[in-house]
């Protein structure tokens, strides 16, 4: 079965600095039908504008995977950390007993666009970690390119869950095709372009949730980018 969560039914707020669109209830946004799916608590579609950022706060018990989809965001933390990440890359951080850190776009006049994600961890009071790798592009295009999971393979980024998220680009040149896990669930978001998934047409900033299904398909009649998560 799939459940598609259109983009404008997602929560937004425009904070002038910031332009967020939620996917599961933050912040502001609150709905009791969308908190989260399986160990999947945000997706937070962000554009933070020239010079802006977000303040040192803090973070515990939570696995935090950003993912930059243009520009570049500058990152901080109480760890001693300090990158900037830009397109094709992929950060992960731990808070587990407690962080605190801040991010940032440093550019004088490009936004940066972005997604934050947070994964719930397997267990509470985990030591704080940091971890940022890049993916080339051509790995994701028309095929599933496994960017975060629980054990690191394939050069992925390490969750302490139960869980994998893949990125990937079709054109309306390639397909792909993906066996799915029984028992397993999964959540596609589209992140650029456009897809047709299973024969759902979907554009960006749509979501669906796909319970039960044998395969995934997905072919664009342009070109899209998508985010895959497979979870418990």
């Amino acid at each position: 079965m799939i459940t598609l969560r259109r983009a404008h039914e997602r929560g937004h707020a425009n904070h002038g600095w910031l332009d967020t669109y939620h996917t599961f209830s933050f912040a502001d946004y609150f709905d009791p039908r969308h908190m989260g799916f399986s160990v999947l608590r945000v997706i937070n579609d962000d554009t933070v504008a020239p010079g802006m950022g977000f303040g040192t706060h803090p973070h515990a018990d939570m696995e935090i995977v950003s993912v930059v989809l243009e520009g570049a965001l500058s990152h901080r933390d109480s760890m001693g950390n300090s990158s900037v990440i830009r397109p094709g890359e992929v950060q992960r951080m731990s808070a587990g007993t407690g962080v605190r850190h801040s991010e940032f776009n440093p550019s004088s006049d490009e936004p940066v666009h972005f997604f934050q994600i947070w994964i719930l961890p397997d267990r509470q009071g985990l030591p704080p970690s940091y971890e940022q790798k890049a993916f080339p592009e051509a790995e994701k295009r028309g095929k599933l390119r496994l960017v975060a999971s629980p054990d690191g393979r394939d050069g992925s980024v390490t969750i302490h869950q139960d869980a994998s998220l893949y990125q990937a680009q079709v054109t309306s040149e390639e397909s792909l095709a993906q066996p799915l896990t029984a028992g397993r669930k999964y959540y596609l978001h589209v992140a650029r372009g456009s897809v047709v998934l299973n024969g759902e047409r979907m554009a960006a900033g749509d979501g669906a949730k796909l319970v039960d299904e044998a395969e995934l398909r997905l072919e664009s009649p342009d070109s899209g980018e998508v985010l895959l998560f497979d979870l418990p």
